[in-house]
């Protein structure tokens, strides 16, 4: 774990360095401003200065509309997934996994006609400084680069990490024990995000003060993990998107990748959907029948689109009516579907409702379908559809 040393803890800004611009040596210059780096420092570095060099620079127009403009397509171009969006702000997945407002572009501390973009690699870059830094001057330092971010809930803006090279992110204490002997179970430490914040108390936004020192720390011991251990899987994120966004951002499948589909996801998917349509039943998980490959398949199935969905589903989801189904059981199933493609959603997923006609315009054969199913379904049901269910194709579901 994170611990102070004897003495406790010193916050040093790096002052004197220039504008920073593409093809800078930022390793010398930090050197240069900085002789006094010694073993054990935490080395903190704004992301912006990092962009500078590494050129993550956009040329927009200079008037205000031309200059927004550009700045949203940046966004929309760094942006992998929207979160929530309310009037011009935007709260997005970037490409690097980061949830953050404007997918990180930055408009502040730049030249005028100029955004900067994240690095494409934060981690990748803490390394080369800590590297540069350690050929150059014999110090072993760990790396830190930050950048700014909001909170949920909670009003204000603070740094947090987006690289670390020479140090663990977190501090996990899970299963050591408290003050009382009693095991911990949740307690990880976000040590990285904690030095990011403290290093801004000497930076800050307005001094033109791009890197600090964090003295006197003795970090967790690197795991190799960079920062990805900050990340949050998605399926830990119990928010990952806006309650408007939910609906607003859905789209039908058109494609999925081959990762799986976690049972249990997909279990709970189906009981909220179930919950939400105020139904008992009508859904059912029906394992081994993915990817739908039999007898009947042929290249001719394969193209059309009901076909090819069913091929690369890593899950079914099998919506069933009573034999002798009324006007009001169908319509409830339907609303059953429609909340069970909006879960998977919020759950990360992609879905598709494949109807009758579908698979029958697909020339996949129901009856023989149904026969492969019928040991595992209730009795008295007839099968309305498939969904298909996978994690979305990044290369088609943008």
């Amino acid at each position: 774990m994170a611990e102070p040393v004897a003495g406790g803890l010193q916050v040093l800004p790096i002052a004197g360095l220039p504008e920073l611009r593409p093809g800078d040596d930022l390793a010398g210059l930090l050197l240069q401003a900085a002789p006094w780096l010694r073993d054990g420092d935490i080395l903190v570095v704004t992301s912006k200065a990092v962009s500078k060099v590494e050129g993550r620079l956009v040329s927009t127009p200079r008037d205000v509309a031309g200059r927004e403009s550009a700045r949203q397509q940046a966004v929309a171009a760094e942006t992998a997934r929207v979160v929530a969006e309310r009037g011009p702000t935007r709260i997005v997945v970037t490409h690097h996994g980061w949830v953050m407002a404007a997918a990180g572009v930055d408009a502040s501390n730049v030249a005028l006609g100029e955004l900067a973009l994240l690095p494409v690699d934060s981690d990748a870059s803490a390394r080369a400084l800590r590297e540069t830094i350690s050929v150059r001057a014999g110090v072993q330092v760990a790396v830190v680069i930050s950048d700014t971010s909001g909170r949920t809930w909670r009003r204000g803006l603070t740094d947090v990490a987006i690289g670390v090279a020479g140090m663990a992110a977190i501090a996990d204490l899970r299963g050591q024990p408290d003050t009382s002997g009693i095991p911990l179970e949740i307690t990880e430490i976000a040590v990285a995000d904690e030095v990011a914040a403290a290093a801004d108390l000497v930076k800050g936004k307005r001094a033109g003060v791009p890197a600090a020192v964090v003295r006197g720390l003795q970090p967790p011991v690197d795991d190799g993990q960079g920062s990805a251990s900050l990340r949050r899987p998605i399926a830990e994120d119990m928010f990952a998107l806006g309650t408007r966004e939910v609906v607003r951002t859905r789209r039908s499948a058109t494609g999925f990748d081959q990762r799986p589909v976690s049972a249990s996801v997909l279990q709970a998917a189906v009981e909220a959907a179930l919950l939400a349509s105020d139904s008992t039943t009508g859904l059912e998980v029906v394992p081994g029948l993915v990817p739908y490959r039999d007898r009947h398949d042929s290249a001719e199935t394969a193209r059309t689109p009901a076909g090819r969905l069913l091929g690369q589903a890593r899950a079914v989801v099998v919506p069933v009516l009573p034999a002798h189904a009324d006007t009001e059981a169908i319509t409830r199933l339907g609303m059953t579907i429609a909340a069970l493609l909006i879960q998977l959603h919020a759950e990360g997923l992609s879905a598709i409702w494949l109807s009758p006609a579908a698979l029958d315009e697909a020339g996949l054969d129901r009856d023989a379908l149904g026969g492969r199913m019928r040991s595992r379904l209730p009795v008295d049901v007839t099968v309305h559809g498939l969904v298909a269910i996978g994690h979305p194709d990044v290369h088609i579901d943008r």
